[in-house]
């Protein structure tokens, strides 16, 4: 007996050190993968004509903490030697966490005291920074033959509009948020859950749910069923909704559908007064957050947290994210990071079985000029920006704007951005027509199987997001006036009431209400009017 178990222990320890380096070696595989591939972005992208002036010159960005393989952070890390190669500048990297950005960013342009040239930051700082007059436009490089040339036409327009202001052009190309719902495929494909589902709610099973009724039934019937064998009950959906770590994004993608209502006549798409608006009256600036529209859509989201973990609450993105990926979760409700992370063995049991949705619309609207709910035939499908959309933009106080430029175009590049978006542990995110795969858009399926990919994973990830990108008729307007995170804050806090049971929908939505008044009347309401109507592109018509 006691060789037989010196055997068996032997043979353990043999398969362990035979993994191990099968897993050391796939990594030696993909580090050199990993190189080659940028060496032949590298080569492949326009440089420009460096100054020679800018040898041994540096300077400073400011970007989210996530270390030097993280997303957002990661890539300024790992494209520095290349840079270096081209210009013979550098750079320093001063990461912030998610919680501290505002604070550490404001007070330094506040202060005039320049400890950051360059901001790789959330879109939702555009209102401070025009408002303060804090960062240059950059229209003056596209024709600046210095710098590397990027295709601005080519990215998706709701996230363009994010790079612009006053008809001028700010942010450098890089990041597209946006949320979408992935799946299980192979749970709604399967018959015998069909059957099942036709059986409780009288409807097949919608294998592409397209409204957040929908959803709902889906959460619904998959939730507490162990559909994964493992001898416990798996869950419906899963959120990321802690206060603080972007939950209220959730939020704000959910309640397009049943706030923006399309303008009437031949341009459903035009800002007007009641039509295509979701944050405040442009007119007064009262907040829209608690009319009937906002309720019903905070109502959609407390109904949907009965059918995941109740931990969600208090969730940050990687918890969220986790559940799904260990195959416990039918259904993820998240930005598009999920679309590479599903397809690193490492962390995911469900490559090859990715299922991806645009948005869910929702098949009732507020009306907000006769004050009445629509019932609509189709779902009122509204795309979303919701997230940062980490980009870059250069200071007033930077010292060398024209060496930044440089750097920030060159990323901008489809060759540098596309590869990024392929990498996808950058946290650089499809938006652009190089992005999307051929004939819609210019990347080839290769660009992303070389990388891991699977095939079909891919395919559903990317039609999702071009078919949102490019394909829906109208989006949410993004906060972009000043005291843009203090109004995002009290949404955040107060959704988390409602999620926790401490107030109700309209309860939770009226005291945020009551906040972002104050937040309007001490920065002004006339100078918030004037931003809101930039921001949104409102006449007054």
């Amino acid at each position: 007996m006691r060789k037989k178990g010196t055997k068996i222990l032997l043979g353990v320890l043999v398969l362990l050190v035979v993994s191990a380096l099968i897993t050391f070696a796939f990594a030696q595989d993909m580090d050199q993968l990993e190189k080659d591939t940028a060496d032949a972005a590298f080569e492949a992208s326009d440089k420009g004509q460096p100054d020679p002036s800018w040898q041994g010159k540096k300077f400073t960005v400011a970007v989210l903490a996530s270390g030097p393989h993280g997303a957002i952070s990661g890539p300024l890390y790992f494209w520095r030697p290349y840079w270096e190669q081209l210009t013979g500048a550098t750079y320093d990297i001063a990461e912030i966490p998610f919680g501290e950005l505002q604070a550490k960013i404001f007070t330094d342009l506040a202060t005039e005291t320049g400890n950051y040239d360059v901001i790789v930051g959330p879109s939702f700082f555009y209102g401070d920074y025009i408002a303060n007059d804090w960062i240059i436009p950059i229209d003056k490089y596209f024709d600046d033959p210095r710098m590397p040339k990027w295709d601005r036409d080519g990215i998706a327009a709701p996230i363009r509009k994010l790079h612009q202001w006053g008809g001028k052009w700010y942010g450098f190309n890089n990041d597209h948020d946006g949320m979408v719902i992935y799946f299980r495929k192979d749970l709604f494909n399967d018959p015998k859950w069909q059957e099942e589902f036709k059986n409780e709610f009288n409807y097949d099973l919608p294998t592409r749910p397209d409204s957040w009724q929908e959803i709902l039934d889906l959460a619904k019937f998959f939730n507490g069923k162990d559909w994964n064998g493992d001898g416990k009950e798996d869950f419906g959906i899963s959120m990321h909704l802690k206060v603080g770590e972007q939950g209220f994004f959730n939020y704000i993608a959910l309640a397009g559908g049943f706030v923006v209502m399309p303008a009437p006549g031949d341009d459903s798409a035009k800002v007007t007064r009641y039509y295509n608006q979701f944050w405040f009256d442009p007119e007064t600036m009262k907040p829209l957050i608690n009319t009937p529209g906002h309720v019903r859509a905070m109502e959609m989201l407390v109904e949907l947290c009965k059918y995941g973990p109740a931990a969600m609450v208090g969730w940050g993105l990687g918890e969220a994210w986790d559940l799904f990926l260990r195959g416990d979760c039918a259904m993820v409700f998240t930005f598009g990071d999920i679309g590479t992370s599903s397809q690193d063995t490492r962390i995911s049991v469900i490559k090859g079985k990715l299922g991806v949705v645009p948005i869910p619309g929702s098949s009732e609207v507020y009306n907000l000029e006769t004050n009445e709910w629509v019932e609509l035939d189709e779902p009122n499908l509204v795309a979303n920006e919701s997230g940062a959309s980490w980009h870059g933009v250069i200071t007033k106080y930077a010292e060398e704007p024209d060496m930044i430029a440089h750097f920030l175009s060159w990323q901008a590049t489809p060759e540098i951005n596309h590869w990024n978006v392929a990498w996808g542990w950058t946290g650089v995110d499809p938006g652009t027509v190089y992005d999307f795969l051929e004939p819609v858009g210019q990347a080839k399926i290769e660009d992303y199987t070389t990388t891991g990919y699977n095939e079909d994973d891919v395919r559903e990830f990317l039609d999702a997001y071009n078919t949102m990108w490019f394909g829906y008729p109208h989006s949410i307007p993004y906060l972009r006036i000043a005291g843009a995170a203090d109004y995002i804050e009290s949404l955040d806090i107060h959704m988390s009431e409602a999620l926790t049971g401490q107030a109700t929908p309209q309860g939770a939505l009226d005291r945020t209400a009551q906040d972002w008044e104050n937040i309007t009347e001490e920065l002004g309401r006339e100078e918030q009017k004037a931003l809101y109507w930039d921001a949104i592109g409102y006449s007054g018509e």
